[in-house]
């Protein structure tokens, strides 16, 4: 029998045009995941990024606060937050929170980040930013203890505890080398922003040399869905949202690093062809899960670049009303 787990995606690419409708697009993001947790979706994806020229979300933690409250299932991933951008105390007391208010549904996925300017905007030395995230890592597992600890020469307890024991849902995203290791040498699951099995091998192979056990999460379905009855007609419409958000990803490069969602940028067309987005009918969609071995696990991105939140709901509640409800 074909499976669905679809994710909803929340980065808040593109602004509105007016205060007004920006406090909309927020307001309807909580209210649709709100929907997407009592239709069955699987997770709510909440990201962050700074100095982005057409906006992005850049307080993860409490957007998921707003949404943990609000829901009752659905996982909620932090994927990803920067974390050494974060004062290391505070960030151990709010994820404690998010995870006592969640019952342990939030999932944080540590990164380190790769733009020096969001380290700029925030204070934080890029250069250090290897040996920091290390630091900021064992803080969070001693403070998560619930027992005092030293911390910078002073004896610190973290109250209260959370609510998931030994400590709160903790993943290590990356996708290079070093970012593998890491996450082996604190025994934390991995989760590369893509699949690259090149990076997941060095994982695994670095977790069997510290007798750690090896958990790599990795993604299925990679392309942003939007559900339409036409969608040739939805692309010339929405394609232009798409590409607002693509060009912008693809200004953040990093060099050596080849990047699923860099495809695509410069032209409709491209974007298009590239199948990073997607718009298709409901009945492709229940023909692609039928066909799977695997449960499908689409993307549904329905604020993408800036499009308005009513066109959003629109592709939202098809895809629930058309796809969801009849697997």
């Amino acid at each position: 029998m074909a499976t669905i787990e679809p994710v909803l995606r929340l980065n808040m690419s593109g602004r509105a045009d007016t205060r007004a409708a920006e406090a909309d697009r927020y307001r309807a993001a909580i209210a649709m995941t709100e929907y997407a947790d009592k239709a069955g979706f699987a997770v709510v994806n909440v990201e962050e990024h700074h100095d982005a020229e057409i906006g992005w979300l850049p307080s993860p933690l409490l957007l998921a606060g707003m949404i943990a409250a609000r829901t009752e299932q659905i996982i909620i991933r932090g994927s990803a937050v920067l974390a050494p951008l974060y004062d290391a105390m505070r960030l151990a007391e709010d994820i404690a929170m998010l995870d006592l208010v969640s019952k342990g549904r939030f999932l944080m996925v540590l990164g380190q980040g790769y733009r020096p300017s969001e380290y700029h905007v925030m204070g934080r030395n890029f250069e250090t930013r290897g040996p920091d995230t290390d630091k900021l890592i064992d803080t969070l597992l001693k403070a998560w203890s619930g027992e005092p600890f030293d911390h910078e020469g002073r004896t610190i307890h973290v109250s209260p505890p959370p609510y998931t024991s030994p400590h709160p849902p903790l993943y290590y995203g990356g996708m290079s080398p070093a970012a593998a290791k890491r996450a082996a040498r604190w025994g934390l699951p991995f989760l590369p922003g893509q699949p690259m099995p090149e990076i997941e091998a060095i994982y695994v192979a670095e977790c069997e040399k510290l007798g750690k056990i090896a958990r790599v999460e990795t993604f299925t379905d990679m392309a942003m869905l939007f559900v339409d009855r036409d969608p040739d007609k939805a692309w010339a419409e929405l394609g232009p949202y798409f590409l607002k958000e693509v060009d912008q990803y693809a200004r953040w490069t990093k060099a050596g690093v080849q990047r699923v969602y860099d495809a695509g940028s410069g032209s409709i067309e491209a974007l298009r062809s590239a199948g990073t987005y997607e718009i298709l009918t409901p009945e492709e969609c229940l023909a692609r899960a039928r066909a799977l071995d695997r449960p499908y696990r689409p993307i549904l991105h329905p604020l993408a670049g800036g499009i308005a939140p009513e066109r959003g709901w629109e592709s939202m509640t098809l895809f629930v009303n058309e796809v969801l409800n009849k697997l």
